[in-house]
């Protein structure tokens, strides 16, 4: 439970973080039209596009990890996800800006930017939803940083329910941001910012603690490595 916790708390600050790339389309939803009873529908919908679209992800990428998991090797995987949320948080300290890879001009955005451009223009409620769904393909670091926590619960179903939980974390902001405007103080956002690279490196920390299968309660649960042996057949 506490996995999905922290789930949780990562769409929720990664929610302020990204919300210059969400909250444009957000807010730019063809709902002006609709009455107040449709727009709350439309917006919920939309909100449930992106978990779904978060779900599929974890769903997909659980398979990688319980295959890892099935020949022993979670515990390796969780260390490695772990420390490349550390270092990637380092990374992104120290490196400059002018080094970092765009994903701006990759065919699978040019795609997903040309389909919403599609659904925006057709103004309905089915439409909504799947602006939803695409709105989840776009590239956001703390997607990637939730990908790589699903990816260590070592189970698909759990990898799914992971990343369903990082995406209603995204929502009561993103509901803030569908139903108020952009009126979301900006010092509190800047100050919530500065805060994200501090709870991925604890996110990190816990991944790798977890892998080290220490036996504390709820931060690195002693693991359950024996194997079983098979009996030699009487003759």
């Amino acid at each position: 439970m506490e996995v999905f916790v922290v789930a949780f708390t990562l769409g929720l600050f990664g929610s302020f973080h990204c919300i210059g790339m969400c909250g444009p389309i957000a807010l730019a939803l063809p709902i002006g039209s609709y009455t107040t009873i449709k727009k709350v529908i439309a917006i919920i919908l939309y909100n449930i596009g992106r978990v779904t679209t978060y779900s599929i992800i974890g769903l997909i990428v659980g398979f990688i990890g319980q295959s890892i998991s099935l020949v022993g090797f979670q515990q390796y995987l969780s260390i490695t996800l772990g420390s490349v949320l550390i270092i990637g948080v380092l990374l992104n300290y120290f490196l400059p800006n002018k080094h970092k890879h765009s994903f701006s001009d990759t065919k699978a955005l040019k795609f997903v930017k040309s389909q919403l451009a599609i659904l925006f223009k057709q103004k309905s409620i089915s439409s909504i939803y799947l602006i939803g769904v695409l709105n989840g393909f776009l590239p956001c670091g703390f997607v990637y940083i939730a990908v790589a926590g699903a990816i260590a619960t070592g189970n698909y179903i759990d990898s799914s329910k992971f990343m369903a939980a990082f995406g209603l974390g995204t929502i009561p902001v993103m509901l803030v941001t569908n139903f108020a405007g952009m009126f979301i103080n900006i010092k509190l956002r800047n100050y919530i910012k500065k805060l994200v690279p501090t709870f991925v490196l604890f996110m990190g920390l816990l991944l790798v603690l977890r892998g080290m299968n220490l036996g504390i309660p709820f931060v690195s649960p002693k693991a359950d490595i024996e194997k079983e042996v098979v009996a030699p057949c009487c003759k």
